[in-house]
């Protein structure tokens, strides 16, 4: 009896072994489905990517001229406003040239007061000789009156001549004085016409001192060019922040020379900064613009930043880059695009935010509407 009993026991032992493997069996199929439902209900309303970046403005801090650094005011990932002092260039140079330019300036003023000097002189002299031609014309006038008065006189002294009713003194005395008035006549002539030239001359003097006065005036507005352009060479001596910001690495020591256009460092904005999702060009069929995104920050994985999409790019990244394919040529292998996103952050007052550096790699999650 005992050995059949024992034999009862053993066999309801993998009897109830099983059961409790079934059961387990079951509750991991149906956590399974479930994942694996709630997975593929996602993936109809959402799309994901990993492959993104945080992404900000970046300001390169590039001197204008050339010259030695006196100062450096600044030091790696120090934070600074617009405006402020990064470094001081050696100023001399620009102080000299400035001064020769005042002095340009000053030269070319004096030729204007010397222009305008002449001009008068000249326009006064012309009046002058203008003036003396209407007084000869007037003279002129009154030697012809004069003239025909001594015409008059000797016509009627010749016919008295011939009826002996004069001496030939008084008839001598009568050609004389018509040939005085004739001469006289013909000088006041002579003298016209050097004063009409002379007046005519005066005004072309006049002419010509006028252009030197344009030459003159032309010369101060380029010298007052030099002046500006040398006010401003020396203001770029001062180096001065772009943009609000960090530093980088400063590249720059006391003493050195740099060169206008040489780039020292660069400054990141800490303010408004994006996410540049590449997406693959499959995942792009129903995303739109102004869609909601979920963003995680691997350095902040706790932490669920709120966004939207602001733009898609115009071309894939493969055009961008330093050596785009060329399908063209070679064998064809068909390889899936993607295209870069621009994400934006919605709520501009989360803490974290101003925490975000460029480079950063993020999750993204676009809600499809």
């Amino acid at each position: 009896m005992e050995n059949k009993q024992n034999t009862l026991e053993t066999e309801e032992a993998p009897k109830k072994k099983n059961y409790r493997f079934i059961i387990i069996l079951g509750l991991l199929i149906a956590a399974g489905g479930t994942w694996g439902f709630t997975k593929y209900n996602h993936g109809l309303h959402h799309e994901e990517t990993d492959d993104a970046q945080i992404d900000a403005n970046i300001s390169p801090v590039i001197p204008r001229i050339s010259g030695y650094v006196t100062e450096i005011k600044v030091k790696d990932n120090q934070n600074v406003k617009k405006g402020d002092t990064l470094i001081v260039l050696d100023n001399r140079d620009q102080l000299i040239k400035l001064e020769q330019a005042k002095a340009s300036l000053a030269g070319s003023e004096g030729s204007l007061v010397v222009a305008n000097a002449t001009t008068n002189a000249t326009a006064a002299s012309g009046i002058t000789y203008e003036a003396n031609v209407s007084i000869v014309d007037a003279q002129i006038e009154e030697a012809k009156v004069n003239l025909w008065r001594a015409n008059q006189d000797f016509a009627r002294y010749e016919n008295l001549l011939k009826d002996h009713s004069i001496t030939q003194q008084e008839f001598e005395q009568a050609s004389a004085t018509k040939q005085k008035a004739e001469r006289q006549l013909a000088v006041l002539q002579a003298q016209r016409n050097a004063a009409e030239r002379q007046a005519k001359a005066a005004g072309k003097q006049t002419r010509a001192t006028s252009v030197q006065t344009s030459v003159a005036n032309a010369n101060i507005k380029a010298r007052q060019a030099e002046i500006a352009n040398a006010e401003l060479n020396l203001s770029y001596s001062i180096i001065t922040a772009p943009a609000d910001g960090r530093i980088s690495k400063v590249n720059a020591q006391l003493g050195q020379f740099l060169q206008a256009g040489q780039s020292l460092f660069s400054i990141i904005s800490t303010s408004e900064p994006w996410v540049v999702a590449n997406f693959k060009e499959t995942q792009l069929t129903k995303m739109k613009l102004g869609q909601t995104v979920r963003i995680h920050v691997d350095a902040y994985p706790e932490h669920e930043f709120e966004a939207k999409v602001a733009s898609f790019s115009p071309a894939t990244g493969a055009k961008f880059a330093l050596l785009p394919p060329d399908n063209a040529s070679g064998n064809f292998v068909k390889v899936v695009q993607r295209l870069p996103v621009r994400i934006e952050f919605a709520n501009a007052q989360d803490k974290y935010i101003s925490e975000l550096r460029p480079g950063m790699n993020v999750f993204v999650d676009v809600e499809l509407n």
